[in-house]
């Protein structure tokens, strides 16, 4: 059974004022889950894969597939995001197209993509309307990848911050964020064939100062006032209960879920 998202109306604007944030301290994936994505591929002589990057954020998942020899078409709404992630790539000399459209209206043309990618994005979607969208401008035959890092819960310092995340989230999103909720409408999509499932382990070194911020990047952390001083306090005892040289690791399990497009 399909499960339905519990997100906001508007998701697009969860992030406006995380943007530096997101781009400093949200973690990256791991490069063997990104290979694995873009596996198997034959260009055409001469040809970049051709893929779009939805809810593209700063740029994270775009680098990463440029870097392997896609041209990618980064997919974003939201303007402060787009706008960090489009400078950001700037810099790097990618070749990143960044297009101000939805998950659910991308503004593609019909079956020109190899690759669709959702990283970190596809809970926050319209989940049948994105499938239907995706399936409009995939080739047949062409790949869907929804890519998510979800908390090892199974560490002990990871467990505790998502436990001190949990208790002073404001407006903090019900849906299940991967599996078996997300995850389970690509998997009955009969327009999608061949489904598999991948899991990498991911890990996140940071400072004090990084562990406040990676917090900082959920929109639905508190940003300042008593809310924000109390889970500060709390991320801090956290930090100091489990740091070596003044440093954690956040530990994740990064999970693909992969489907080609049925002809």
């Amino acid at each position: 059974m399909s499960v339905e998202a519990a997100h906001p109306s508007n998701p697009h604007s969860r992030f406006s004022d995380r943007a530096d944030a997101y781009a400093r301290s949200r973690p990256t994936y791991p490069a063997d889950a990104i290979d694995a994505i873009v596996a198997g591929f034959s260009p055409r002589p001469g040809s970049p894969i051709l893929a779009a990057d939805i809810g593209a954020g700063t740029g994270i998942s775009s680098r990463l597939l440029a870097q392997r020899a896609c041209r990618v078409y980064a997919i974003e709404p939201n303007a402060a995001m787009r706008a960090r992630g489009a400078a950001d790539s700037a810099a790097s000399g990618l070749e990143i197209e960044w297009l101000d459209a939805a998950g659910e209206a991308t503004t593609l043309d019909d079956q020109t993509l190899d690759l669709v990618l959702c990283a970190q994005s596809f809970h926050w979607l319209d989940r049948p309307r994105a499938l239907s969208e995706f399936h409009r401008i995939l080739r047949p035959y062409a790949r869907l990848a929804l890519l998510w890092n979800v908390q090892d819960r199974d560490d002990p310092l990871t467990a505790g911050y998502c436990t001190i995340m949990s208790r002073h989230a404001v407006d903090m999103p019900k849906s299940p964020w991967s599996l078996p909720g997300a995850a389970a409408d690509l998997v009955e999509d009969e327009r999608y064939a061949g489904y598999r499932a991948l899991v990498f382990p991911h890990e996140q070194p940071l400072d004090r100062d990084g562990f406040i911020e990676r917090a900082l990047s959920a929109s639905y952390a508190p940003k300042n006032g008593q809310p924000f001083l109390a889970m500060a306090a709390d991320l801090r005892e956290l930090f100091d209960e489990h740091q070596r040289e003044d440093r954690v690791v956040l530990r994740y399990k990064t999970e693909i879920h992969i489907a080609e497009r049925a002809p």
